[in-house]
């Protein structure tokens, strides 16, 4: 199929010699036509009669023979490069519309031979669907097992996908780990089209191998159609990208249908996204604190901190917030920017009064983050023994190795590390002693069901266990009542946190509460060199 644009493979017209060469020929053939019968006729008279032939006559005969022969030899060696000058410029323009490592169409491509594939579908009066295919964690497949690898999982991506779409469908790998398909279906039929995705759906959910191991990846898939508000192929690309972004959002390795709803919600993120960008910038995502009780005592230990963005129109949730910066990778600023306000709002703060930050899952796949955290202490002249770096455990899983290797930085310049939600992933107790955590926090689900689910409770009696067999203090986190905050300590839960004891409170109102409980201190002695690295 012709793309229509200019790539350098047309045919050269030959040469100027050529054209020449090509005129002499057709010339001397016009003599010979001329010429041959008289020659022929006055050598025939001459032998009859013993004369000798026109010597002359002959000369021009046989030139005219020879330049003959030369044209034709000609002839076929430009017939020939030209052929070879054909097939070359084929190979380019094919080269210049696949995809190198898959050989499928490029993204231009694909916008040329889609847009084909839509008018065609109007003149069939069929729709088109248009799916984009996105690997799930492909990133992890190369920081664990290299880019070789990597490639091959594409181009076995690439070959699984081919044999599952119809025929006459256009394939094209748009993305790092994206393909886009579009194929024609009959528009009253669509469970047609979700036949090829759950096909494709099911084919990425089983292991591939490759490279000699068995990877196990999976896959988001969204879908447009064309007679869905889809007025050009540009649209229904836009679409299928929107729905994306909505099978993603709802948990990978599924698919998601457009429609104008989700066109409205993924204009409504755009705006978000900007406006997150503007707040990052200007500090109006600040830091909100939540008191740490000690159980057996009922004092203050600490503070966890939160990320809350107040607007004029409103306090916006962290739940519709922070999902868009991890999406976007705007995490890592916002969350440098909530820590760096913290550790200044809590310099003065009691010696003994610690902050618990969590991080991202993102955040710990840059492997610069613990010398990232150290240099903010140091500027801020913040003692990293006040500092509790909490992880989930299901961000240990996406690169275990690099994880162990970021916390074991942050610990050995003396920040403490939590295990935070405890219980809603797959921590082992080989994780619990690799990662060298110096505290656990129970999952909120098991605490706030306590009382209602009798499983939680016997999951929560067995973390208080394990906190006693590795010596780790246990907290837990959404307590309500007073009843649940003294089963806990009798368990031995050792710190608790929620609404009992405290709403999260701004840097303000938090410092007029340790102003009234004694717990403001006059900044320690200024540090020399604060900018100073540390490893």
């Amino acid at each position: 199929m012709g793309s229509g644009h200019d790539d350098g493979s047309e045919v050269t017209l030959p040469p100027r010699q050529d054209l020449w060469i090509g005129a002499i020929t057709v010339t001397a053939i016009v003599l010979f036509v001329c010429t041959a019968g008289a020659a022929l006729s006055l050598a025939f008279d001459a032998h009859r009669s013993d004369r000798p032939a026109d010597r002359w006559l002959m000369i021009a005969l046989l030139l005219n023979v020879a330049l003959i022969l030369f044209g034709w030899r000609r002839h076929r060696e430009l017939s020939s490069e030209v052929a070879a000058h054909t097939r070359a410029g084929d190979r380019a323009h094919h080269l210049a519309a696949r995809d190198p490592l898959t050989g499928v169409l490029n993204r231009r491509s694909l916008t040329e031979e889609g847009a084909t594939l839509f008018v065609g579908a109007r003149r069939r009066h069929k729709a088109m669907a248009l799916m984009m295919i996105d690997i799930d964690h492909f990133k992890a497949i190369n920081d664990r097992h290299g880019h070789a690898t990597g490639d091959a999982v594409l181009r076995l991506a690439a070959a699984e996908i081919t044999r599952i779409m119809p025929s006459g469908a256009v394939l094209a790998r748009i993305g790092s780990d994206a393909f886009a398909c579009g194929f024609l279906f009959d528009s009253g039929h669509p469970a047609t089209v979700e036949r090829v995705v759950e096909r494709t759906i099911s084919k990425f959910a089983q292991p591939f191998k490759c490279e000699g191991l068995a990877l196990a990846i999976s896959a988001s898939v969204g879908i447009a159609r064309s007679d869905n508000g889809c007025a050009s192929f540009e649209a229904l690309m836009r679409g299928a990208d929107s729905a994306l972004h909505a099978a993603k959002h709802a948990g990978r390795n599924r698919y998601a249908w457009f429609d104008q709803a989700l066109e409205r919600e993924e204009a409504a993120r755009a705006l978000l996204e900007t406006r997150l960008r503007g707040a990052i910038a200007r500090q109006d995502i600040v830091p909100y604190f939540e008191q740490q009780i000690d159980l057996a005592t009922g004092g203050l230990r600490g503070f966890e901190v939160l990320a809350r963005w107040d607007t004029p129109d409103g306090m916006v949730a962290p739940a519709v917030f922070l999902p868009v910066a991890e999406r976007t990778g705007l995490i890592g600023d916002l969350s440098f920017s909530v820590m760096r306000q913290a550790f200044l709002a809590a310099r003065d703060w009691d010696a003994g009064l610690t902050l618990s930050v969590n991080l991202s899952p993102c955040q710990l796949q840059d492997a610069w983050l613990a010398q990232k955290i150290i240099k903010v202490l140091t500027e801020v002249r913040f003692p990293p023994g006040r500092l509790e770096i909490e992880v989930t455990e299901t961000a240990l899983f996406d690169n275990l190795a690099l994880a162990q290797s970021i916390l074991a930085s942050l610990k050995n310049q003396g920040v403490r590390l939590v295990l935070d939600d405890f219980g809603s992933g797959f921590a082992s107790l080989a994780h619990l002693h690799a990662a060298a955590f110096d505290r656990v926090k129970l999952s909120r689900s098991f605490v706030t069901a306590l009382d209602t689910t009798p499983d939680h409770a016997v999951m929560i009696n067995a973390v208080a266990r394990l906190g006693e067999c590795f010596n780790l203090p246990i907290t837990a986190v959404g307590i309500e009542t007073a009843e649940t905050g003294e089963r806990l300590r009798a368990l031995g839960y050792t710190r608790g946190q929620g609404q009992l004891y405290a709403q999260p409170a701004s840097i303000a109102n938090t410092r007029r509460l340790l102003a009234q409980r004694g717990l403001l201190r006059q900044p320690g002695p200024t540090i020399a060199n604060p900018h100073r690295a540390i490893g």
